[in-house]
């Protein structure tokens, strides 16, 4: 047990609650003993503190699947550590229980889930660290992954976007319409528009408005003033959020996630209306967002949701963070920048043939995930298995491959 307070708190918790009743009772224990509530936090924020040392990018505790263990994600990687303690479920419970408020706890028991944004100082003097936490129930226990978030923001030029690119983000060049940024969970989504705010942070003269679950990075107001709102603390969902921020003179908004039909259409409402707006989805590659986006719909609407977008779509960064020769991780990038014939595309429901556009886009600042990976190849930056791996389209990465 690693706890100082274990053995008083088990005396006084019976064995016969389980499941939220249990995690209610030691919830009150806490509450009503500063103390123990206090070590507790301090448990956490040195498991947190090991998360940074190890450059680890999640740290996942509780539950019977940790086997007691304290797991780590570094460079790709998940694997437990072995120089940590261990702790029982009712130990990680405490140390759960001690960083939520009230209303999280509210939502918790309610819902079995709670997302939520943390701020923590490491180490004395330092600026807060900030993770992403995510609370859930494993077998009616309470478990819980916290994700670091970066203190670095990656420049455009870092990631390597081609200059045409650069433009079409910038508010300084294009006003307004709808920005993409897509991949699976992990594949530095966040990071990408981090630098995008930063980018137009430090170059023009506007109001930015950022809507996340939960708010992630927080950027410092230069040139633009940079609200930001968290989905449950400031403002009840992503839709909800973007129909406010139309009201609040906003020149650029950035939605965390365009996850269901009704935040969909509230964004390319927002495109419609003159603004500029930025998002994520977890799709692949730029000819699975337009069919996600317009697959959301049903049949009868699908036509008046394809135009929309031909209107309002501008680019799609499609993105993947994989291993390279040395054991970390490169960003492979699939990138469409919209134009006449990628519009007219969408509008006809000719979607597969865009990927011979962006094939063939080079000069727009297009190019195919698989070209992307080859130009990696050829680098040795990454192995030809690795290359075949995370392709799309794996036919036509062979083919470049055999060149």
């Amino acid at each position: 047990m690693s706890l100082s307070f274990t053995s008083e708190m088990m005396v006084t918790l019976p064995d016969y609650l389980t499941g939220t009743s249990r995690f209610q009772n030691i919830n009150k224990m806490i509450t009503f003993n500063a103390s123990w509530r206090k070590v507790a936090y301090e448990h956490l924020r040195e498991l947190l503190k090991k998360t940074r040392e190890v450059q680890a990018s999640d740290i996942d505790i509780g539950g019977p699947g940790s086997r007691k263990q304290i797991w780590f994600r570094i460079e790709g990687v998940k694997a437990p550590a072995k120089d940590l303690p261990s702790y029982s479920n009712d130990e990680i419970t405490a140390i759960l229980l001690s960083i939520l408020s009230d209303d999280q706890k509210v939502i918790l028991f309610k819902n079995k889930n709670v997302d939520f944004s943390l701020g923590i100082v490491l180490e004395e003097g330092e600026k807060p660290n900030r993770f992403r936490g995510d609370i859930y129930y494993e077998s009616n226990t309470l478990v819980a992954n916290f994700r670091r978030i970066s203190q670095k923001i990656f420049t455009i030029k870092e990631l390597e976007i081609p200059d045409q690119i650069v433009q079409r983000v910038n508010l300084h060049y294009e006003k307004a319409g709808l920005v993409l940024v897509t991949g699976i969970t992990g594949s530095g989504k966040s990071s990408t528009l981090d630098s995008i705010v930063d980018l137009n942070n430090h170059s023009n003269d506007a109001h930015i408005i950022i809507v996340g679950n939960p708010i992630e990075y927080v950027h410092e107001s230069d040139r633009c003033i940079i609200r930001h709102r968290e989905i449950g603390e400031d403002v009840l969902s992503f839709r909800e959020g973007v129909t406010q921020a139309l009201r609040q003179d906003p020149d650029i908004i950035i939605v965390g996630e365009m996850r269901d039909p009704a935040t969909i259409s509230t964004v390319l409402e927002a495109t419609d209306s003159g603004h500029k707006c930025f998002s994520t989805l977890h799709t692949s590659s730029s000819i699975e967002s337009i069919h996600r986006i317009i697959g959301e719909f049903p049949p009868i609407e699908q036509e008046r949701i394809r135009n929309r977008l031909a209107d309002t779509l501008k680019v799609i960064i499609s993105q993947k963070l994989i291993p390279d020769r040395d054991g970390k991780r490169v960003l492979a990038k699939e990138i469409l920048s919209v134009n006449s014939s990628v519009q007219a595309a969408i509008r006809n429901s000719n979607i597969n043939e865009i990927y011979q556009m962006v094939n063939e886009g080079r000069k727009y600042g297009m190019f195919t995930m698989e070209q992307d990976l080859f130009n990696l190849y050829k680098l040795n930056k990454i192995t030809k298995a690795t290359a075949m791996n995370y392709s799309n389209n794996r036919k036509r990465m062979a083919q470049l491959l055999s060149y």
